[in-house]
């Protein structure tokens, strides 16, 4: 008897997946959690991506739904490609018994879904949209019997606490209840603690093997960011290859100007249809293209084998979104690298990040040439202007993206956390890292007059980009689901 069966006895109906798909050895997540699911306990996990999290909570789902009894189970997850893969995996566990399994989500057919909830055994579903049912009377979840929460400490950081606790209200009280967290947050003890009865908690040590993964950051002054992730790029030996942006815009921003240097990239943010995003996912996954530009939001719980190599392009706002960056790779008992792009847009970030457990050795920033920059966001009031017929102004200025634009760097300045790279940059109008070029899309270095005031002009907008709370930064993120 292997253990598998041990664990979810020999008639349970996962266990010709399980085989059929080369399963071996439980995950430590599995082995803690499935007899206390199949004992219909209530279970806190602490687990991340990638931990095998979702076999978990899949047995109890199947094994507590029957067909064309109406819903039996209900998986909430913060964004819509969570859902989708969550649905593909349950769909394939749950093949003997030939279950409905619906993924419900923004961005595609109200109405389709609508029919399809008529028949579905087990929905999994993000707050929005479940909401949106709720509301419109479309979904009934009088018959669950079975409610799990994944992710849930990056769903209630999107702000979707009261809608989570809304949906957890219009469900029996009579049920089981699993919550699937990284982190452990006051938010989830309170959620617990109000909604679920008598909660085991269990967790499992991260997915991660830290013997195998390398952390490392370069000190990068802000207009040689994109050129030395050009350069590592091209430059590193990797498999599949993760670059990491807080914004929509600094995707955009790194996809667009890769592509023009001929580096094969996809982005993966909000602003994407979900027919898009299902396809980028597919080529990556497919190894079609090797790197994935992404949002942390379009990214979450997405669980791709094979990477190799994680970029953060901007650093993350906190240590829990650091962890859940750098958990994609060096799984398994593979090798992995993490590599931190610091500017000093990036100190505030980096330096939280600084105060976590894991080991940031710092590199020299390599000589690099500066890397023309072929494409640069439009701001809002310049894309107002090109309507009425204005033409862009000539000197440039705005925010900073990492690449082309700023003055020309003359004597020495303070490295991140205060350090003094003394003859970092020398005396002279060319920098040590690279020659200055003409031609920008930002209008190019005119004279040092010029320069100062762009400078100046960047220096304010990250700042007033920095200085946003994070309160603001929730509802941004949001309304990408």
């Amino acid at each position: 008897m292997d253990k598998f069966e041990q664990l979810l006895g020999k008639d349970s109906p996962l266990l010709k997946t399980i085989r059929a798909r080369g399963f071996q050895e439980p995950t430590e997540i599995q082995e803690k959690a499935i007899p206390l699911i199949l004992e219909g306990k209530d279970v806190i996990g602490g687990a991340s991506t990638g931990s095998g999290k979702t076999l978990a909570f899949a047995a109890g789902l199947i094994n507590n739904a029957t067909k064309n009894h109406g819903i039996k189970g209900l998986v909430l997850t913060p964004t819509r490609e969570l859902a989708e893969q969550i649905a593909k995996e349950i769909s394939e566990f749950s093949e003997p018994k030939h279950l409905e399994i619906l993924a419900v989500y923004g961005g595609v057919s109200f109405e389709n879904q609508v029919r399809k909830l008529e028949t579905a055994d087990i929905v999994i579903g993000t707050p929005g949209r479940i909401l949106d049912h709720i509301n419109k009377r479309s979904i009934d979840l009088s018959h669950i019997n079975t409610l799990v929460l994944d992710e849930a400490d990056r769903m209630l950081d999107m702000g979707f606490r009261d809608d989570v606790i809304r949906i957890v209200s219009e469900c029996p009280q009579e049920r089981q209840t699993m919550l699937f967290s990284a982190t452990i947050s006051p938010d989830i003890s309170f959620l617990s603690k109000r909604h679920m009865k008598s909660p085991v908690e269990i967790n499992a040590q991260p997915y991660v093997d830290p013997t195998k993964l390398e952390q490392v950051y370069y000190d990068i002054d802000n207009n040689l960011k994109y050129s030395l992730l050009k350069h590592l790029l091209e430059n590193e030996k990797s498999n599949l290859v993760m670059v990491f942006c807080n914004t929509r815009k600094n995707v955009d921003f790194v996809v667009k100007n890769l592509r023009f240097n001929g580096i094969d990239t996809l982005p993966l943010h909000g602003g994407f249809s979900q027919e898009k995003r299902t396809k980028m996912i597919a080529d990556f996954h497919a190894k079609r293209v090797h790197i994935l530009v992404a949002t942390d939001v379009a990214a979450r719980g997405l669980d791709i084998k094979g990477v190799s190599h994680i970029y953060n392009y901007d650093s993350p706002k906190s240590i829990e979104e650091y962890t859940h960056r750098i958990g994609r790779t060096a799984r398994a008992g593979k090798e992995g690298k993490v590599i931190n792009l610091v500017s000093s847009r990036d100190y505030e970030n980096f330096q939280e990040i600084m105060l976590g457990d894991f080991n940031i050795k710092k590199e020299e920033p390599p000589y690099i040439e500066r890397t023309r920059i072929r494409w640069m966001p439009e701001k809002r009031g310049e894309r107002m202007n090109r309507r009425q017929g204005y033409s862009r102004s000539s000197s440039g200025g705005g925010r900073s993206y990492g690449g082309g634009g700023g003055s020309q760097r003359s004597g020495s300045r303070g490295g991140y956390g205060g350090s003094n790279r003394s003859g970092s940059y020398s005396g002279s109008n060319k920098s040590s890292y690279g020659k200055s070029e003409s031609g920008h899309s930002d209008g190019g270095y005119k004279n040092n007059k010029s320069s100062t005031y762009r400078s100046r002009e960047r220096t304010q907008s990250s700042s007033s980009s920095d200085g946003q709370s994070r309160g603001q930064a929730r509802r941004e993120r949001r309304r990408e689901y």
